[in-house]
């Protein structure tokens, strides 16, 4: 059964934005028009092309907020309809990606790690317990390629990251995902300095296949613990890096 109209308060409306800053401008307009129009759930978001054209925002920025928003729970695509809105919003209920004012790389690059070390020790384990076959065939997909890329260049910042996001989804609670896509951003841009250097975490490498080995036979205390040992070595090299 095809979704309904979306029902709109006529003062709904969506307007071209500053270049700075889109993605969290994008984010915080869409929230607010989803707000406005009232939309509830099961009715349809505007469609792609009509976002670039009202927000004067490029394909790529829309998608991925539109991404965002699938991963937090507020929407989801289906077939036939377009993306459509999971769950009520209010303007000010959407939890933007969140941004370090922090000067110092050393400052940025330890805050960073310690929510990570909290998220994904836990993970780690949770995902021992519940990952399925699929599951586990993606992990090492994606193990596969940051391992590839890692021996080629000497290091795989985005693979890694593909890699911690498929242990993420094979805990099977929403939130874990959820919360990393709320600090991304923040460690994103660390990719191009100083995850490009090949000496940055390489001994940590040879961990991530213990990792997956542990959560592939289900031993959660194993698990926390090489992922423990892998932000360990992160660690020590920020500390290093910024003698």
């Amino acid at each position: 059964m095809p979704s309904p109209v979306p029902r709109m308060k006529e003062a709904a409306s969506l307007a071209p934005l500053p270049a700075a800053d889109r993605m969290t401008a994008v984010s915080g307009a869409l929230a607010r028009f989803i707000a406005e129009a009232a939309l509830r759930p099961g009715d349809r978001l505007p469609t792609e092309r009509a976002l670039m054209e009202s927000l004067a925002v490029g394909r790529s920025t829309v998608r991925e907020v539109l991404r965002q928003f699938q991963a937090r729970g507020i929407v989801e695509t289906r077939g036939g309809s377009g993306t459509v809105l999971k769950r009520a919003l209010s303007a000010d209920a959407i939890h933007l990606p969140l941004t370090i004012d922090t000067g110092a790389l050393r400052d940025r690059l330890v805050q960073t790690l310690e929510v990570r070390r909290g998220l994904e020790i836990e993970a780690s384990a949770v995902a021992a317990h519940r990952a399925g076959p699929d599951d586990i065939a993606r992990m090492e997909a994606r193990l596969d390629a940051m391992e590839a890329v890692h021996l080629e260049k000497g290091t795989a910042g985005r693979e890694d990251l593909a890699f911690h996001l498929s242990i993420y989804d094979a805990a099977h609670n929403p939130l874990f995902r959820q919360l990393l896509e709320q600090i991304r951003e923040a460690f994103e841009g660390f990719f191009d300095k100083p995850f490009d250097r090949p000496d940055f975490a390489r001994r940590s490498f040879p961990f991530h296949r213990e990792l997956f080995d542990a959560i592939r036979s289900r031993n959660a205390e194993l698990a926390r613990d090489r992922t423990r040992a892998i932000l360990a070595i992160v660690a020590e090299d920020i500390e290093a890096m910024s003698a």
